[in-house]
């Protein structure tokens, strides 16, 4: 048996035989046949099996080396290039090529039973490659999981190969290094990024300056205004301006670091709103487009800019969290306090934001921010920080003002002709016993007289929005125009009853 596959390994597949074996001629006591053996191995007898002992020479012989066993019968040479198969003769048979390769390479046990063989002298089946030996076997089995392994790595680094050509083309890849973004980025329409790109041009940050005998600035010294048409027109509020309205002195700075000198075209300390004009107005300036606070709904986002505490051009966002919150509000000089009817938000607010616009998610005014809540201050401008509750006055109540400041410098109120107590809350707006002065609380001919109300009344709603206090009335009055007719719904000794009022107006603020 050949023990070239021993501690080696071998191809996968044996090479097959040149020519058929040829079928043993029997044996006879006087031939003798020795198996051929390759160059330089010395045959050995198949395990599990006894070889025929060998005729006695009839010449003298040399006994044979303890090393070297008795011949054994073997068929014809082969090619030098067939495999070497060791056979044993039994007594009738001739043993199968498979049967012997398979016994020699594994020993007894192995492989199953060889099918059954020719009788002797038939002639010999066609030649059939012999199966690899168990041996074989675990080599061809290692072969073919290195294969596998070899042809995984392939395909992984096939993968990994294209993926780096892809990468490297500029296809799909998921890592963008920063040389590769974009030249000219574009942000989408309607994003807080676009919109906020859009609106600071036209957000001014106000310094106002006290002049003469005041002493300092008030807490609305730094506050924000924005572009109201090209005329150079800046809307904001009066508590922002007030210090600086006697004597004072206004500059207005643009987000591009440009400074103008302006003066106060008109305030309405009721309404919380002045504008301003600049005195060598730029060209060019692009006026924010005002929304419609009437149909701004609870939950809508918002965008608040301006400078506070000083920090120009910042921008906040936040959603609209109420509407129509009654918000009464006074500067830190103790002047005249505002009335308004006011969008609340979330977005952060403090002071410095004052006057700046408060913008819907198109871009479009819908308030102008106004008055934040403080834990300790109640409502108003302090220099407490945003708790998340700020409030801005209705553009559309807004506008209003600033078109009747611009044509005549002072604002007009609406009115019922009464005086409402202002300390009282829970109960609706009283009518108060006296007015201002020890005059009568209800003007003769006056709108409220004129509906058949009398000192005494309570009014628990107004054009049906309810009322809990006077600075509430007075809120919801002033978002009417004069001339308006409203429904008054009040109560009198213990009875609820409705009127009909047609506002009257009061010109300026005294």
């Amino acid at each position: 048996m050949s023990t070239e596959n021993e501690g080696t390994e071998v191809p996968a597949t044996p090479p097959t035989p040149s020519a058929p074996p040829t079928p043993p001629s029997t044996p006879t006591p006087e031939s003798t046949t020795s198996a051929p053996t390759h160059p330089g191995t010395t045959p050995e007898p198949t395990p599990g099996t006894t070889p025929e002992p060998t005729p006695a020479p009839t010449t003298a012989q040399t006994p044979a080396s303890p090393t070297s066993p008795p011949p054994v019968p073997a068929p014809a040479p082969a090619p030098a290039d067939a495999p070497t198969v060791a056979h044993a003769s039994a007594p009738g048979h001739a043993p199968a090529p498979e049967q012997v390769g398979a016994a020699a390479a594994s020993g007894a046990g192995w492989p199953p039973p060889p099918p059954a063989v020719p009788t002797w002298g038939a002639p010999p089946p066609p030649a059939a490659h012999a199966p690899a030996a168990p041996r074989r076997r675990t080599g061809g089995l290692v072969a073919a999981v290195l294969a596998a392994a070899l042809v995984a790595g392939g395909i992984g680094g096939g993968i990994g190969y294209w993926a780096a050509q892809r990468g490297d083309d500029g296809g799909s890849s998921t890592t963008v290094s920063s040389s590769e973004a974009p030249a000219a980025f574009k942000r989408d329409p309607g994003t807080v990024a676009a919109v906020a790109a859009q609106a600071l041009p036209s957000v001014v940050t106000i310094q106002a300056k006290s002049g003469g005998s005041q002493g300092g600035e008030s807490e609305g010294g730094t506050g924000t205004g924005f572009v109201y048409d090209q005329e150079g027109h800046i809307v904001t509020n009066n508590h922002v301006v007030a210090s600086a309205a006697d004597g004072g002195t206004l500059s207005v700075t643009f987000p591009d670091g440009k400074s103008y000198d302006a003066e106060v075209v008109g305030r309405a300390e009721g309404y919380d709103v002045a504008v301003l004009k600049l005195t060598n107005a730029p060209k060019g300036l692009k006026p924010l487009p005002l929304g419609n606070s009437d149909k701004v709904a609870v939950g809508d986002s918002t965008i608040a800019i301006g400078a506070p505490f000083g920090l120009s051009n910042t921008v906040t966002t936040g959603i609209i969290s109420a509407k129509n919150r009654p918000v009464a509000s006074g500067d830190a000089s103790g002047g005249s306090n505002s009335y308004m009817s006011a969008l609340q938000t979330d977005a952060s607010i403090n002071p410095g934001n004052s006057g700046g616009p408060l913008l819907d998610a198109s871009g479009a005014v819908i308030g102008i921010n106004s008055a934040i809540q403080s834990t300790g201050s109640g409502f108003g401008q302090t220099q407490a920080g945003s708790i998340g509750l700020g409030f801005a006055i209705p553009v559309n109540q807004a506008k209003n003002v600033a078109q009747q400041l611009i044509k005549t410098g002072k604002p007009v109120y609406p009115v019922i002709g009464a005086t409402v107590n202002m300390n009282e809350k829970g109960e609706g707006a009283t009518i108060a016993s006296q007015g201002s002065g020890g005059t009568s609380s209800v003007t003769a001919n006056g709108p409220a007289a004129k509906a058949g109300l009398k000192a005494g009344d309570v009014i628990t709603a107004f054009d049906d929005h309810p009322i809990d206090s006077g600075p509430t009335l007075i809120s919801e009055i002033w978002t009417h125009k004069p001339g308006d007719s409203v429904k008054i719904t009040y109560e009198r000794d213990g009875k609820t009853a409705t009127a009909t009022v047609t506002l009257g107006e009061r010109t300026g603020d005294n």
